[in-house]
């Protein structure tokens, strides 16, 4: 069995059962008088793929910070598998199983791609402050080729990240939030920028993930978005306007009003 398929190890989050990946409840995070999000609820099924759309302002990257614990909520509730997160740190929340991606690229242009994966493997392993060098078998090792295949780079595995395409950059950031057996992944804005063709790479990768990693997603490219989701947060002015499936909300008379200027085609 591929480590990609295996679900996470830990006897903690294997006992969560149906409970809820992600559940968010009356969340608030005001600035000064501004209320960038309000009373923001949702619930995403372990498994379950959502994307979160709106126009720019709409809070989107704000309920990802709440959710992250990048910066904490004014009110409300945050939680993950079942646990009360809503004050934790993010790095106790990718303890339980969280990764996120960022719409700003964050990765060192001097390691190559297969040293990249390696070290998010390393750093969410028993291993990580281990001084020794990788031996042959290494079952990291492992895991990193698997994930660079998963994301469609094994032919570049040996280029420096600043070698890489943008969009390719873009597939590795994919495979480090993979790395260390994520139950839910947040996607910030993954196709911004990328070419026709690389969208559809995009939209492939993240339709043949495992059925067990769920994630969430942040997508002006509505294409992309209802394409890969299997349901549809649309927010506006910071609070939740509509929730359906993909085919409800791209049909939806308001939606087509607000955010796509029309029929979509």
């Amino acid at each position: 069995m591929s480590v990609l398929d295996s679900p996470a190890p830990s006897s903690r989050l294997a006992s969560v059962g149906a409970t809820a990946a992600l559940e968010l409840r009356g969340v608030t995070r005001m600035f000064g008088a501004l209320a960038a999000i309000a009373d923001v609820s949702l619930t995403v099924r372990p498994g379950e793929r959502r994307a979160v759309l709106g126009s720019n302002g709409a809070g989107k990257t704000t309920l990802f910070n709440c959710i992250t614990g990048d910066i904490l909520p004014t009110s409300g509730t945050v939680r993950l598998f079942g646990e009360d997160v809503t004050r934790f740190p993010p790095y106790e929340r990718i303890r339980r199983g969280l990764r996120r991606t960022y719409q700003i690229s964050l990765l060192f242009p001097g390691l190559s791609v297969a040293d990249s994966v390696y070290l998010a493997c390393r750093g969410v392993s028993r291993w990580r402050y281990s001084l020794l060098r990788p031996r042959t078998g290494d079952p990291l090792l492992m895991r990193t080729a698997e994930l660079i295949e998963a994301v469609h780079l094994t032919p570049a595995r040996d280029r420096l990240v600043s070698e890489l395409s943008y969009g390719q950059q873009r597939q590795l950031e994919i495979a480090l939030a993979l790395a260390g057996a994520p139950r839910l992944i947040l996607f910030d804005e993954p196709a911004a920028g990328l070419s026709p063709a690389e969208r559809r790479e995009l939209v492939e990768i993240l339709t043949t993930l495992p059925r067990h990693i769920g994630f969430v997603i942040i997508e002006h490219d509505m294409d992309v978005a209802l394409r890969v989701a299997e349901s549809v947060t649309m927010l506006h002015n910071g609070r939740v306007f509509k929730e359906g499936a993909p085919d409800e909300i791209e049909d939806d008379p308001e939606v087509q009003a607000l955010y796509l200027g029309g029929a979509h085609g």
